[in-house]
């Protein structure tokens, strides 16, 4: 992945999780959209600075062919990411929500689970779409 590409690939997906998150948890904690929005873009904006770093690292030390990559690891891609995001996220989650540890603990981890389903499912599906559309790119019809 060029460094564009990669910018592109961590904004669809903060993007799309934002949009997610933020609907998720106004509708879980029954706190304003105001609130839960804006700790959503906090955390996404850590994650995007966290997920550029960490992927770049990733694939320097497992290979920058993504479209190998198999389910279970996948799977171990996206448990290490999530362990490095709760370390970051979770002072964040205690100093805008002001709830006690367990609270936010559990928060946490909720925010964990649906990353940990979410990046899975979202990297496979954009890593099938991208070959499709990089084999349509290099096919002689479009090549001229």
């Amino acid at each position: 992945m060029t460094h564009k590409e990669r910018i592109f690939h961590m904004v669809l997906f903060e993007a799309l999780a934002l949009a997610l998150l933020t609907l998720a948890a106004i509708y879980m904690t029954g706190k304003e959209a105001l609130s839960m929005g804006g700790l959503a873009v906090c955390l996404s904006l850590i994650a995007m600075v966290w997920s550029y770093l960490y992927n770049l690292a990733y694939d320097h030390y497992f290979g920058a062919d993504r479209s190998r990559r198999k389910l279970t690891e996948r799977i171990l891609h996206g448990l290490a990411f999530e362990l490095g995001m709760v370390v970051l996220s979770f002072p964040v989650i205690m100093y805008v929500t002001q709830l006690d540890l367990l609270s936010v603990f559990l928060m946490d981890m909720g925010v964990v689970l649906f990353f940990l389903v979410y990046a899975v499912l979202f990297n496979w599906g954009y890593d099938i779409i991208r070959k499709q559309v990089m084999l349509w790119q290099e096919s002689p019809v479009n090549a001229e």
